[in-house]
């Protein structure tokens, strides 16, 4: 488990302040040997990514990217403290978190449950929080932006799991789709619930959230649940490629962040 982070460091002000809590958690990661570096190593390439988009003014606002950035990265860094300090973050959150201490998932369903809670549950509220009411329609093509900088990473990342799970191809003829596919379906999916769930938000106001965030956690964690056990015929596939993926956690982690 990885150490706690110290309260006063918690929460992130700026998108360099996010990179830099992320590389914390990574070093202790790697030195505790915990799977919970495998979601930060990604999320860490990813956040590298939109803050060189917004400095390459990819975006219309950059500093309203930033701030949602931060608001975004806060949700996932609280829900990590809360984790290692033996609290109750969300259950969605929690369902990613207990699989690390587990050997079964594979890699990819690692970086999966990662992305189901931070994504499909984290983003929208994070839109919504940047962007109150009737100001969220003009993030739409910033948020939409994003799936860009997504989609040039998945060819990395996907050549990066090879590197340590050699046979994740075994995906192609046990579930029909490549571990590519599954990624970029997953992020679309994924991004386009979470601006759903911004719009729904939008329309409430604050104290009118919990309701809708409770059932929206729900189905999360269901649809978490099913990626770590997907059927028998799927298990027995995803059995097979962990026997020869890498046990090596730090070298994992190290080149998911590379």
């Amino acid at each position: 488990m990885i150490p706690k982070l110290a309260p006063d460091n918690l929460l992130a002000r700026t998108i360099d302040e996010v990179i830099l809590q992320l590389e914390e958690i990574i070093v202790r990661s790697i030195r505790e040997r915990s799977r919970l570096g495998f979601f930060a190593a990604l999320y860490h390439k990813v956040t590298i990514k939109v803050r060189e988009g917004i400095a390459a003014g990819q975006f219309e606002d950059g500093p309203r990217m930033e701030r949602l950035d931060v608001t975004f990265a806060n949700r996932y860094l609280n829900a990590l403290d809360q984790y290692v300090r033996s609290e109750k973050p969300t259950p969605c959150w929690m369902l990613a978190f207990r699989a690390a201490d587990r050997w079964p998932p594979i890699i990819l369903q690692h970086l999966l449950l990662g992305m189901n809670a931070h994504i499909n549950f984290d983003l929208g509220i994070a839109a919504a929080q940047t962007c109150p009411g009737d100001e969220l329609p003009s993030l739409r093509r910033d948020f939409d932006q994003i799936n860009v900088i997504l989609g040039s990473l998945v060819g990395q990342v996907q050549a990066e799991i090879g590197q340590v799970s050699p046979w994740i191809n075994l995906l192609d003829h046990i579930g029909g789709r490549t571990e590519r596919a599954i990624i970029e379906f997953s992020m679309q999916k994924a991004r386009d619930a979470a601006w759903a769930l911004a719009q729904r938000l939008a329309v409430l106001n604050p104290d009118q959230w919990q309701p809708e965030l409770d059932r929206r956690d729900n189905d999360m964690t269901s649809l978490g649940r099913f990626v770590l056990n997907p059927g028998w015929v799927l298990n027995a596939g995803l059995l097979v490629i962990r026997l020869r993926e890498s046990n090596d956690i730090p070298k994992i982690i190290q080149v998911v962040s590379s």
